[in-house]
Parts: structure tokens; C-alpha cells; sequence
């Protein structure tokens, strides 16, 4: 067993091989305070020539006993990824992939499991670098290591791996990955910051980056083992040299044509005149693999000697123009909100509906249970490229969804000041690079347009980068074709007033803080620009939320009220929700909303709602139902779980033989309270519709009865008769 140590924003990393999971190529055993991850990795032993891919899988996954819990609902046990998994799963996989060669031609497999959370520290960083680790010290070949940190602006001040609550209270959480010579990947959010700190972030956590690769690389000279051969191919394409000569005219026209399927068509056609000259050479499977690389080879030098060497882009653009933009919303008829935002032959339908708390995300995982009132979702269905293929939610999805969520995230409202669950889904139509942005601002759109109260508007842009040698070219709103074949993709999410989305991939080593600085105020640039047409068109939310929306009133009563309102079973709550045909929701803080189809009903169960929580009180009045009847009265309820007695005495003007001759069970009557004893008992009146005042039959008359009457007459009381009983004995 071999170990390394190191310190780590004051707390000890122990990265430990030898002990654990030996039948592996690579086993790391990670530690970090109370989190533990074991990152192994393996490799097939058959070789596979000819790949254009790295086969490298990435799996990472979260074991619930880690966190001392077992897994709700009816399975116990843990099944498919979440999306959380999936998401760390591709944070792991960015970074590393590039590093693998190709020529390797064996499948490889990651596996980092969580083995035990302090759920203090978050395992996810963790993974990071067992796994880089892993494959390091392992026999597959790997141009590694790599290593990942989180930083986190933190009142003000930076924050390398930062704990669960200093996450919480942050305004700027990325994620940056590594080799010792620059930046490879970086993922976060943040709330508006400024493109200055953001470099002042990713310095920091590069310098950390370059002490855990460090430790690494002791790891490895203390229990590495021999690197396997790559598959060196002494295959060439035959007549390589006629067929480029042949095909470079043809492809410095194709490359260059207007649209993306006008581009990919005329590429197509070129290859298929060439294949079919060259048929017998290339129905050998070897000799075609070949000749579709020579292919892409043509085209990445095409793309990339016309933007450095001319400035001029295959839709003939300059490294700084921005496609055209169209903004729509209202776009479907009874949705919340909804719009349609076009930006070249990028094109996203965003739809937002409106929810009760009840349509909450709800998480449960080893981090511990939480629920989210704002979500986004996105697909990206194979018409969207003019593709056939399945409708299917994959790791993809996963990954930009994330991205454009946290992007929009910080500009949205707070559960107290907007009492809805929001969803966002967006249907991408068409997609030529930057979808993901796309979402974002299509998002936004159709957030203002279901009238939520974002604090500003938010919109995306996706970068590119050429480089050859000292020379490089920084694209504004990059192309699928860009993406592909560039050295970068790197989008930046914001407002006006500052970044609150950011994800970037690099496939080459040692980027320049210099080069990202002007990437990023490039991007501030475009983001400006697609800003002000996206205001053109809606600026500030709507005015309401849609009709078809759900109507919600929120207020607060006493916290000791809660149990009142909600009754034994949850059946007052229940009788409520069906009487007014609404949704209540009730948060431990005394916060009740109500979601109700109309304004009324939604006014009306308030009312009630507030009548339950208040005390009842001597002289209210109150419509009842009559829930028992007894020879002495009549128990009425006249608020959900509260009931007073309505005396016989009380029922009626004149004398009645029995109760029933006035009242029967489930009338509702109109009652007053007339007095609430010592222990709580209330004593009611019933209030008929001939006394307007509230005033009980007994009360009325004793005033107004012609024996009363007369009483009066003979100057006395109903005690004297007349006279002064007293006086009269004497």
C-alpha cells in the first residue's frame, strides 16, 4: 500500500493505492476529512484499430449508505444515475477525455463511488482527482494527470473547496479543471460578477491545480506501473496525395457555402464523386476509415487557415460578428408563457408553466433532502439536425439543461416574493451551435412573458478559439462546425450588469490568462448585443400572469394556528381545498399560500383561512352547521374543528318543546358567540333572519315583550311587581 498527503485549503487530501480494488488497472482510495471516494478504472483487453474516438465512459455514483441513509420509496436499492451523478459524471469526463489518445483502441471505464460524505464536504471534487489519479498511476496510457477544484466567493473573499454552507451563501461557485500547464474546463454560476473576478478565480484555483498534480505525480513514482503500447497503424491511405489535390478545390468551395445543409450537402457530394473514383481502393473498410479522416483533416485546415489567415468564417462572418436574431413571444396560445428565440440556425422554443409548491423538484440524496421551485428542462430531439435517431434524455441534455438553469437562476424571484413553481422546458427546433444559450435566452423571454418577476433580463453567447503556434483567433457565436473543429467552447451566460452562467472546454493545453481575458470581454460584448433585441422585444415582466395560470394569495398566521388549519388527518385543510376549489400549502414559518383557479375562489378560501387562525371572540358572528342535537341544544360548528353550544333558551323567541322543532343536523344556521368560559367552552346564540342586528331571541325579547311591557307600565321591576316587595311586608 502506497500514500500521499497534502494540505488542502487547511484540511489533509489522502490519496492511498495498493489496499483497495487491486484487480484493477487503476484504484485510487481518496479521503478528505470525512468524505471518502474510491476511483477505479479499467481498460478491454481486445484492441480495436482504426477508432476516430476515445471509447473512455465515465460512471460516477453516490452510495446512500455513505451518508447513513437508505433509499426512499419501494426500491431500496441504489438503480439508474441521477441527474446529480450524471452531471459530476461529465465534470470527471471534460477534462480527462482529451488526454486519452486515440491510438490506445481499447474501451476504457471510470468508475468513482462515494463511499462515505461528512456531508460537509462535498465528494464531487473528490472524484475528481481519484480519478485522474487512477488512471495516472494505472498501465493506460493517459497524458494526465489532471486535478479539479471549487471556488466560491464567499463575503467577498475566494474560497478554494469550499464546505455545503459556504456554497449556500456564495455569489460565485465554479468548478476548474486542469493540467499543471493551464485551464481545461471550468462549470459554474454565479450572481452577477464581473469578468475581473472571474479570472481572479480561475488563477486561484490553477495554483492550487498545480499542487494536486504534483501530488500525483508522487503517487505514481511510488506505485505507477508501465504504460500499455499504443496501436501504432503502418496502414496509410493509398493515393493520399491525388485525393487531397483533388479534394482541397472542391472542399474550399463546399466549406464556405451559405447555410449549414447547404454546406453539408456540398461537402457531401464531394465525397462522394471522390469515393466513387477511388470505389475499389476504398471498399477495403481500413482504406475508407482513412479516407473520411483525410476528409475531416481538409476540412479543419480549411476552416482554420481562412479565419487566422483572412479573418473570414465559413458563413462569412468576422471573429466578432454575431448571427441574426428574431425574437417572438406568445407564440402558443394556452401555455404561461412562451417564446421563440432564432439566432442564425439556432433556433429554441422555450415554454414556461406556472405551479403550485406541490410541483416542486424534490431531491433526495446523500447531500440530504432539498427542493427547488425553479426548473428547466432540455431537449433536443434529432430533427433538430435534420437527424433520425431516438427521443431520449441523455447525458447531453442533462449537462446543458444544468448550464441554462444556473444561468437563469440567480435573476429569478424568491418563493416569497413570487409563490409559484416555475418550470421552464425548451424544445430546441433547430440547432447550429449554442443551443444551450439559446435556452438562456429563450428562458428569459418566456419567463417576462408569463409575468415572472425577474430582476433583469439574461442571455448567452457561446465562444470559440483558433490557435496555431503564437497566433489564435477569439469567435464570437460559434458554429456547430466551430465547435467541432476549434480549440475551445466556451459559453458565458449574464446580465447588463455581470456574468451568472459560465461553462468552458479547451482542447489544448496551456491557455493563456491573457486569451481568456479577451474571451471574456468579447463576450460581455456579444452578450450586450443580443440583450438589447431581446429588450426590443420584452423588457420587464408582464403585467399578470397568464388566465389559464393558477391565481395564488399568500399569507401569514401564527405558527401555533398551523395544526388548526391543517385539523387531525389533514381533513379541515382537505374540506377547505374542496369548498373552494383551490390548492393550500402551509410552511412551517406560518406562510400559507393559496392557488386557486380565479381570483375569487383563491379571495375567498383566504378568508377563510384567516377566520380558522384568528381567535374566536365574544359578539362574532358566524355561519354554522349543526353537527349534533341534544335535548338541551344544539352543538354547532361554526369554523372547521370548532363548536359551540346554542342553548335551547337560544333558539327561538317563543317556547319550544325539543330541538328539532327548529333546528336539524347539517343545517346551517347563522350563530353568535355570546360567551367563551374559563376552559374554553362557547356558548352560542342562533341568529334568524328577522334579527338583522345579530341579536339572540332571548336578548330581543326580554326588551321588547308586551310582559315586559307592562312591567314598565306599573313603574317597576319584574323582581318588585309593581312596588318594593320589602316595602309592602313592612
Amino acid at each position: 500500500m502506497q500514500k500521499v498527503t497534502m494540505q488542502l485549503a487547511g484540511k489533509e487530501l489522502t490519496l492511498e493505492t495498493g489496499r483497495i480494488a487491486k484487480q484493477a488497472n487503476g484504484a485510487v482510495f481518496a479521503q478528505y476529512e470525512g468524505s471518502v471516494v474510491i476511483s477505479t478504472v479499467c481498460c478491454s483487453k481486445d484492441v480495436v484499430e482504426g477508432l476516430d474516438y476515445v471509447p473512455v465512459t465515465v460512471d460516477y455514483n453516490e452510495k446512500y449508505y455513505a451518508a447513513g441513509k437508505i433509499p426512499g420509496g419501494f426500491i431500496k436499492r441504489e438503480s439508474r444515475p441521477k441527474d446529480k451523478e450524471i452531471l459530476v459524471s461529465r465534470l470527471i469526463d471534460r477534462p480527462m477525455r482529451p488526454l486519452f489518445e486515440k491510438s490506445f483502441g481499447r474501451e476504457i471505464q471510470i468508475v468513482p463511488t462515494v463511499l462515505s460524505t461528512d456531508q460537509v464536504n462535498p465528494p464531487d471534487i473528490l472524484a475528481i482527482i481519484a480519478s485522474s489519479a487512477a488512471v495516472h498511476l494505472s498501465d493506460i496510457p493517459f497524458n494526465g494527470p489532471i486535478a479539479g477544484v471549487r471556488v466560491c466567493l464567499v463575503d467577498g473573499q475566494l474560497v478554494v473547496n469550499p464546505t455545503y454552507d459556504d456554497i449556500a451563501k456564495s455569489t460565485l461557485e465554479i468548478v476548474v479543471a486542469g493540467v499543471k500547464d493551464g485551464i481545461t474546463m471550468v462549470e459554474g454560476g454565479a450572481n452577477e460578477i464581473d469578468e475581473s473576478l472571474m479570472i481572479s478565480a480561475l488563477e486561484k484555483a490553477h495554483a492550487v491545480i498545480k499542487e494536486l498534480c504534483e501530488l500525483q505525480e508522487k503517487l505514481r513514482a511510488l506505485a505507477g506501473r508501465k504504460k500499455l503500447p499504443l496501436t501504432e497503424s503502418n496502414v496509410v491511405l493509398k493515393n493520399a496525395d491525388l485525393i487531397s489535390a483533388a479534394a482541397e478545390p472542391l472542399l474550399q468551395s463546399a466549406c464556405f457555402q451559405k447555410s449549414k445543409m447547404e454546406r453539408q450537402s456540398a461537402i457531401h457530394a464531394a465525397k462522394t464523386l471522390l469515393k466513387k473514383e477511388y470505389a475499389e481502393q476504398l471498399s477495403d473498410e481500413i482504406q475508407n476509415k482513412l479516407f473520411d479522416a483525410l476528409f475531416e483533416d481538409l476540412q479543419y485546415n480549411i476552416l482554420r487557415s481562412s479565419i487566422l489567415d483572412k479573418g473570414l468564417r465559413v458563413d462569412g462572418r468576422g471573429t466578432e460578428d454575431i448571427r441574426d436574431i428574431t425574437c417572438e413571444i406568445d407564440v402558443l396560445p394556452r401555455t404561461h408563457g412562451s417564446a421563440l428565440f432564432t439566432r442564425g440556425e439556432t433556433q429554441s422554443l422555450a415554454v414556461t408553466t406556472l405551479g403550485t409548491s406541490m410541483d416542486e423538484q424534490v431531491f433526495d440524496d446523500i447531500d440530504g433532502d432539498k427542493r427547488e421551485h425553479f426548473i428547466l428542462h432540455y431537449n433536443f430531439p434529432p430533427y433538430s439536425v435534420g437527424e433520425v435517431g431516438r427521443l431520449a434524455t441523455g447525458r447531453r441534455e442533462i449537462g446543458h439543461g444544468n448550464l441554462a438553469r444556473r444561468s437563469l437562476e440567480a435573476m429569478i424571484p424568491s418563493k416569497e416574493i413570487f409563490p409559484y413553481t416555475i418550470r421552464v422546458v425548451s424544445e430546441i427546433m433547430e440547432s447550429n451551435g449554442s443551443s444551450s444559450m439559446a435556452t438562456v435566452c429563450g428562458g428569459a423571454l418566456s419567463l417576462l412573458n408569463a409575468g415572472v418577476p425577474m430582476k433583469k433580463p439574461v442571455a448567452g453567447i457561446a465562444m470559440g478559439l483558433i490557435t496555431e503556434g503564437d497566433r489564435y483567433a477569439v469567435l464570437s457565436d460559434i458554429l456547430g462546425e466551430e465547435d467541432h473543429l476549434g480549440d475551445m467552447d466556451f459559453k458565458v451566460a449574464g446580465t447588463v450588469d455581470g456574468i451568472t452562467g459560465f461553462q468552458m472546454d479547451i482542447k489544448i493545453a496551456g491557455l493563456k490568462i491573457e486569451i481568456m481575458r479577451q474571451a471574456l470581454e468579447q463576450a460581455k460584448r456579444g452578450r450586450l448585443h443580443i440583450l438589447s433585441i431581446m429588450n426590443q422585444v420584452i423588457s420587464k415582466p408582464a403585467d399578470d400572469v397568464s388566465e389559464f395560470a393558477p391565481k395564488v394569495v399568500s399569507l401569514k398566521i401564527d405558527v401555533d394556528k398551523i395544526g388548526a388549519l391543517i385539523g387531525p388527518g389533514g381533513k379541515i385543510i382537505k374540506a377547505l381545498c374542496e369548498q373552494y376549489n383551490v390548492k393550500i400549502d402551509t410552511e412551517n414559518d406560518g406562510t400559507v399560500t393559496i392557488y386557486g383557479r380565479n381570483p375569487k375562489d383563491a379571495e375567498q378560501a383566504r378568508a377563510a383561512v384567516t377566520t380558522i387562525a384568528a381567535d374566536p371572540e365574544v359578539g362574532s358572528i358566524y355561519n354554522g352547521v349543526v353537527k349534533r342535537i341534544t335535548e338541551y341544544g344544539a352543538f354547532v360548528e361554526f369554523l372547521p374543528g370548532k363548536e359551540g353550544l346554542v342553548h335551547i333558551s337560544k333558539l327561538s323567541r317563543g317556547r319550544i318543546n325539543t330541538v328539532t322543532d327548529v333546528l336539524k343536523e347539517n343545517q346551517e344556521i347563522p350563530v353568535k358567540i355570546l360567551e367563551i368560559d374559563k376552559v374554553g367552552r362557547i356558548n352560542l346564540s342562533y341568529i334568524d333572519a328577522i334579527d338583522p342586528d345579530g341579536e339572540s331571541p332571548r336578548e330581543q325579547r326580554s326588551e321588547r315583550s308586551p310582559r315586559s311591557d307592562r312591567f314598565r307600565d306599573r313603574g317597576g321591576d319584574r323582581r318588585g311587581g309593581g312596588g318594593d316587595r320589602h316595602d309592602r311586608r313592612r
